[in-house]
């Protein structure tokens, strides 16, 4: 699948290919410390964001997920 913003297509294939074989060679064996794939996805992101604003996409009130991104606690009130 392409990404939203063709400049940004070959960033994505390249963290696809990064994080896959990471899953596969790594945290699927325990071995999951970390997820060397970080920087690649914040490139990517950033081409997204970029891809986004250009081509004047509404996105307001989508909040854009990543790496150490916080989520808020769905059961706060538990």
């Amino acid at each position: 699948m392409n990404s939203v913003g063709e400049e940004c297509t070959d960033m994505k294939r390249e963290y696809d290919q990064c994080f896959n074989r990471w899953f596969a060679e790594k945290f699927l064996k325990g071995e999951g410390n970390g997820d060397p794939c970080t920087e690649l996805f914040r490139r990517y992101r950033s081409c997204v964001q970029k891809a986004i604003k250009d081509k004047d996409i509404p996105v307001d009130g989508i909040e854009f997920m990543g790496p150490n991104k916080d989520k808020p606690d769905s059961n706060e009130d538990s």
